[in-house]
């Protein structure tokens, strides 16, 4: 059997690198035009041709959205905006549009074409309709159970992806007309305000909201390998490095571990405590194993409160002194962890670190700004490598 693959979305091109560094087989980004995500850094045409060379080079994959709902005053130009794309060196095109796949897969037939879930598929006579139409894979919509999926894969000859993780739409995907209703934002256009995680006031009782909680399908990726899912795909082009690095980096270790058969019950709590605390909101895996309902959503409010794991971002290692950004307060007596893109983790007290003048400090505590923290580590520490806490030194204290 093919491996399944691990989709990543990369916002811009310094997350490209990351995901697909961190285990990720292809990544899907937006351009500058024609794309669901219009308030992301999105990706120029020089950007595209740069993002497609680097992930060749590792024998990987390139996607990219063309999925708004077009307008006629959103054809100008596509023609020739596809073709550039072409040229740049994309793998595949994610689009909903009927007329953009029959154009591209007239005029650019070595170039394949995935049927966004803004189109909403949730039956197998669709896909069979648009496998005739040239499609070579669909992207479900994410409103179907285990059994309908499992139906699904069974009944057409196309590749299926679903989104294994990351926020969800409240409204049926991309059926959303909040956003152009109440802020005038066209959601189906790359303007999306996100209405549905609005807090609204509700007088005389609580506030009132109608968030869904997010997706996360760790437990049940044995179930999606099994059943014969082409690509599991994680959701958030605009999510920080370090959330695109720890969950894309966990689904690799989750993935590798079943095809190597060393999935233990073990691995898999430690995979998905990783996975519950770089996210801020909480979890559930909605329709997969039965009918959503409120225990899946945000009724009554929520808190949404960053824990500041993340501590810093490797710049260089030279075998003694590691080289780094630091994003978050941390102090020597803390126990931290280096996570890497080749999979290591490792875990020890902070005895000695140092400013950007290498300057011995006790505490980082500026933003951005360059220290050094010294420790002898017995692996390479490449870039992208990641620093985050494990617990403060008040807390060691009192074990």
């Amino acid at each position: 059997m093919d491996k399944i693959e691990l989709l990543s979305p990369a916002g811009d091109l310094e997350r490209l690198k990351v995901t697909l560094l961190y285990g990720a087989d292809a990544v899907y980004i937006g351009g500058e035009k024609y794309s669901l995500r219009a308030n992301a850094d999105n990706f120029t045409l020089s950007q595209i041709r740069e993002g497609c060379s680097f992930a060749h080079k590792l024998g990987k994959r390139v996607h990219l959205t063309l999925n708004i709902v077009f307008h006629n005053e959103d054809m100008d130009g596509v023609f020739e905006y596809i073709s550039q794309v072409v040229d740049a060196g994309i793998d595949a095109f994610i689009v909903s549009d009927p007329f953009i796949i029959s154009y591209i897969k007239t005029k650019f037939p070595k170039v394949e074409v995935h049927l966004s879930t803004q189109n909403s598929t949730s039956n197998y006579k669709a896909i069979q309709y648009f496998e005739r139409e040239g499609v070579d894979r669909v992207v479900l919509a994410r409103e179907l159970s285990k059994k309908q999926i499992e139906e699904i894969v069974k009944k057409v000859d196309t590749d299926i992806e679903v989104f294994i993780h990351g926020a969800m739409c409240t409204c049926f995907s991309g059926r959303c007309a909040l956003s152009n209703y109440v802020t005038n934002r066209d959601a189906n256009r790359g303007g999306c305000a996100q209405v549905c995680r609005f807090v609204f006031e509700n007088p005389g009782k609580k506030d009132f909201t109608m968030a869904l909680k997010d997706m996360n399908m760790a437990e049940y990726i044995k179930d999606l390998i099994e059943i014969g899912v082409t690509s599991l795909k994680v959701e958030g082009r605009m999510r920080s490095l370090y959330y695109l690095a720890t969950v894309i980096g966990t689904y690799r270790e989750i993935i590798d571990s079943y095809y190597t058969n060393t999935l233990t019950e073990e691995k898999m709590n430690l995979f998905q405590q990783r996975l519950d605390r770089v996210a801020n909101r909480e979890t559930s895996t909605h329709y997969f194993m039965k009918n959503a309902d409120y225990t899946d959503q945000y009724y009554t409010g929520r808190a949404e409160k960053s824990n500041q794991d993340y501590l810093g971002q490797v710049i260089s290692y030279d075998g003694t002194l590691l080289k780094f950004y630091e994003r978050n307060y941390f102090e020597v007596g803390d126990l931290i962890e280096v996570f890497t893109p080749n999979g290591e983790h490792i875990s020890f007290v902070l005895e000695r670190m140092y400013d950007s003048e290498k300057n011995p400090v006790n505490v980082a505590r500026h933003p951005d700004a360059v220290y050094y923290l010294e420790y002898a580590f017995e692996c390479d520490i490449p870039e992208y490598s990641m620093i985050k806490i494990v617990k403060r030194k008040e807390i060691l204290g009192k074990i």
